[in-house]
């Protein structure tokens, strides 16, 4: 046992080098050792968020609806961006430095010669954090798949599968249908089932089906529909057609007035699934829709979730988001396309080399006027060097004007330079992407 540490730093990384694989999906491990520390839930409500992408937008609106309720709400999300303190939030707040080394401890106490990755050790960690907070609500976001995820040990009392799409294929299969399956191992049997797509994978529902679980799906079961002015949520279950309206509310029907507080068209799709697990649970909960919509300008509350199209600058308009995969880059296409900039839109890249950059880049296409590639090899051990990403940019798509450069403050330097008023740069690629240009301008 690792006496002499004292600091949150020295704990991480002695957990960086505890276990011989980086990525070890299976429960046993992890859950012997849970037992160990008393197995203690981490809520009396707990609700999990798997998916391919969307489960920190969605796991932001659940932990902002249950606070605007008066719940006291614990949010574990992975990555962090800045800090390993934002992976455990408790109402509202990272966990401080000594909370989370003394929740490591714990672990280390009851661990004795079994072995656990970074992952499954900080998993156990915000468990042990969350169990001692006294939460009304903890909301659980799934590290890799989900059957096998640390996270899974927690019987959840509501699932939410946001998307199913092509992402870490070497450890969840090779297609939508293997990597549904695994994604369907979060759901629990009588319980809600939230399926925040119009087409989940057969695999998934058929899994949701043989189980029993409770399946509400994105189209079918509950959506947003246009109303003057305003976007309404519904629910199959509403009286004559009716909006529903919260467990804990008024009576009233659930309108959005105001902007989303995040962009993108596929945040609606992700707000409607957060709305569906809260409604599902009935009143075990309180919550409050109204958290929803995006603040007021220089209200000083910050985005209620860094990284994800969030604007940094303007003249040029200066906008960072983590999508990292095909699907990620889709979105951000259609975004780019509904918010056209009379200047040139210039990319600001870096990359994981187990991405699948091509797809990615092709998804883009003639978009970027522009690329600023740089490579992520000094921030992650699996980050692509920007000669191997140039080149694989390069043959993606071979009409692509770029340059290189060594990492991301460079690229982001260059690209500010070179950029005129009415242009727009977006830096995007990986969380490593966008910690570095938050740094850069002082978002820290």
């Amino acid at each position: 046992m690792p006496h002499a540490m004292k600091t949150l730093d020295e704990w991480l990384a002695y957990q960086q080098h505890l276990h011989a694989q980086g990525i070890d999906l299976g429960l046993d491990r992890v859950r012997e050792v849970w037992w160990r520390m008393g197995a203690r839930r981490p809520a009396p409500v707990v609700i999990t968020v798997g998916g391919t992408n969307g489960k920190g937008s969605t796991v932001a609106f659940l932990k902002a609806m249950l606070s605007a309720g008066g719940m006291r709400v614990g949010a574990y999300t992975s990555p962090h961006i800045l800090r390993y303190n934002e992976r455990v939030r408790v109402a509202g707040a990272d966990a401080d430095d000594a909370l989370l080394v003394a929740a490591f401890e714990r672990v280390e106490a009851a661990r004795g010669d079994t072995t656990l990755t970074y992952f499954e050790f900080g998993t156990l960690a915000a468990f042990d954090v969350f169990a001692r907070a006294n939460l009304d609500v903890a909301v659980l976001e799934v590290g890799l798949g989900g059957r096998l995820d640390a996270v899974n040990i927690i019987d959840a009392d509501c699932s939410v599968v946001v998307t199913v799409d092509l992402d870490h294929m070497e450890y969840l299969g090779p297609d939508r249908e293997s990597i549904g399956r695994e994604k369907a191992g979060i759901l629990r049997a009588g319980r809600p089932a939230i399926l925040g797509e119009t087409d989940p994978p057969q695999s998934l529902l058929a899994h949701a089906h043989a189980i029993g679980a409770q399946v509400e799906m994105l189209g079918r079961d509950f959506g947003w529909s246009p109303e003057p002015g305003a976007l309404a949520w519904w629910h199959r279950d509403a009286t004559q057609a009716r909006y529903v309206a919260p467990a804990a509310g008024t009576g009233s029907d659930i309108v959005l007035h105001g902007e989303l507080a995040l962009e993108g068209a596929f945040q609606f799709h992700n707000a409607a699934s957060a709305i569906a697990a809260l409604h599902a649970l009935g009143g075990r909960v309180h919550w409050n829709t109204h958290a929803l919509e995006k603040a007021p300008a220089g209200d000083g509350t910050g985005p209620l979730l860094p990284g994800r199209l969030q604007h940094l600058d303007t003249h040029p308009d200066l906008v960072v988001d983590v999508g990292h995969n095909p699907q990620a880059a889709r979105e951000l296409a259609h975004w780019l396309d509904r918010h056209a900039v009379a200047g040139v839109t210039r990319a600001v890249y870096g990359a994981l080399a187990d991405k699948d950059i091509e797809s990615v880049v092709a998804a883009l296409g003639a978009r970027i006027g522009r690329w600023y590639v740089a490579g992520l090899q000094d921030e992650s051990p699996r980050g692509e060097t920007t000669a191997r990403l140039a080149a694989r940019l390069r043959a993606a798509w071979p009409a692509a004007v770029l340059a290189e450069y060594p990492d991301i403050p460079a690229a982001l330097a260059a690209a500010r330079a070179e950029a005129a008023p009415a242009d727009r740069i977006i830096a995007f690629g990986s969380f490593h992407v966008v910690a570095p240009v938050l740094r850069q301008v002082g978002r820290v």
